[in-house]
């Protein structure tokens, strides 16, 4: 199944998803939508300070969309599922945004950066 994004998340995607990072669609045996998407950040440090950024913030819509997140060895996974395609472009849609400005705030402030 493909799956489309408008040109300025494709940007952010693409600065994001680079050769160690991947992202994936499928259907599930439930007939949902799925995503999968693993940032590497390249340190534990930095992807706990990202995962706390982003955990707090839930699905408006957790009937139709829900989001599970995992760290490990410095990897960000986030799994998604959705009921149709235009729920699950809407909730990946908004996480790469916010996934993208905390990325720019550890490049920003560097290393030493706290929780």
């Amino acid at each position: 199944m493909q799956f489309q994004l408008g040109r300025q998340h494709m940007a952010a995607v693409s600065n994001l998803l680079d050769s160690q990072n991947q992202w994936k669609f499928s259907w599930n045996e439930f007939l949902l939508i799925c995503s999968d998407l693993e940032v590497d950040f390249e340190s534990e440090e930095n992807a706990s300070i990202v995962y706390a950024a982003l955990v707090v913030d839930k699905e408006l819509q957790p009937d139709k969309v829900t989001r599970q997140m995992s760290i490990s060895d410095g990897k960000l996974s986030v799994h998604f599922e959705a009921v149709e395609a235009r729920f699950l472009r809407a909730s990946f849609s908004a996480f790469v945004d916010v996934l993208t400005l905390a990325s720019k705030t550890i490049e920003e402030l560097g290393p030493g950066m706290e929780l």
